[in-house]
């Protein structure tokens, strides 16, 4: 069973977290919610507070096959400042594992300059952080080890490709009809 970890920070945009652990657990991705604020209640940008799985300090984190950073703000922030997600997020690029991200949180990998070469999209008006990058205006971009898009209306394509990549387009396609958004 392929592995995701989505990591909530406070202030992080509700929708684009939570329709991409749905889709991704319909898929049977094991999609693991972790808090970086230290404490499993995690409120999001809209005052919605949603339980994680788990805290980030609180076991290995370097044993899945993608880590997903949804936006919002000040949730990127506060992912741009947690030391420790910054050390895993370069773990995972240097194993040439997949770093997915939607809105503003494309930013973080782009200001740590993972982003240099690649195609990228980010929420409009924010491409100035994706640093080095080709910034496109596609819904979703996919660019090796790279998988960005563009906000809370995109991440039903955003969670359906991710789900792609990890367990095949027949599995992503069965799930995309289930939810009656492919015909």
């Amino acid at each position: 069973m392929k592995k995701a970890y989505l990591f909530y920070a406070e202030g992080f945009e509700e929708v684009e977290a939570l329709t991409v652990v749905d889709l991704l657990r319909r898929g049977k991705v094991d999609c693991v919610t972790v808090s970086v604020s230290g404490d499993y209640d995690v409120t999001g940008s809209h005052g919605i507070t949603i339980r994680a799985d788990r805290l980030f300090d609180e076991r290995d984190l370097s044993d899945a096959d993608m880590l997903i950073l949804p936006g919002g703000m000040p949730g990127t922030n506060n992912l741009k400042a947690h030391t420790g997600l910054d050390k895993l997020i370069r773990i995972y690029a240097e194993a040439g594992k997949y770093l997915a991200a939607v809105c503003a949180a494309p930013t973080v990998y782009g200001e740590k300059g993972l982003l240099e070469g690649k195609n990228a999209t980010c929420y409009p008006g924010l491409e100035a952080g994706l640093l080095g990058a080709n910034a496109k205006t596609d819904s979703v971009v996919h660019d090796g080890q790279f998988i960005t898009s563009r906000g809370m209306g995109t991440c039903i394509d955003f969670g359906l490709k991710l789900l792609e990549l990890l367990e095949g387009k027949e599995v992503s396609d069965k799930v995309g009809k289930a939810v009656v958004y492919l015909s």
